[in-house]
């Protein structure tokens, strides 16, 4: 993508598989973007979805295009949740 403005190309993409989240309530590395000449300043998580449940091997699919997602895993007899949902952006080391 370029700048409307100064026309200066820059590009941001995944640059590796998604990776397990099971911390709850602290920061975790879940992915990591390629950015070149621009830095993200916010998440939006957008589409589709999934998890496996850390009590059971129950898995989901599901939106958080509300910003968060709550279902019931009959296998485990316990509510799951996707909720309060922040993200940080940290810089990274450049590889060679």
């Amino acid at each position: 993508m370029s700048c409307k403005f100064c026309k200066r190309e820059s590009s941001a993409s995944i640059s590796g598989p998604p990776q397990s989240y099971t911390k709850n309530g602290e920061f975790a590395t879940v992915t990591q973007i390629e950015c070149r000449g621009i830095d993200p300043v916010a998440f939006e998580p957008r589409g589709e979805w999934k998890a496996k449940s850390a009590e059971s091997n129950s898995r989901f699919t599901f939106s958080l295009d509300e910003n968060e997602w709550y279902d019931y895993d009959d296998d485990a007899g316990e509510t799951v949740s996707v909720s309060n949902i922040e993200a940080q952006f940290v810089r990274g080391r450049q590889q060679k």
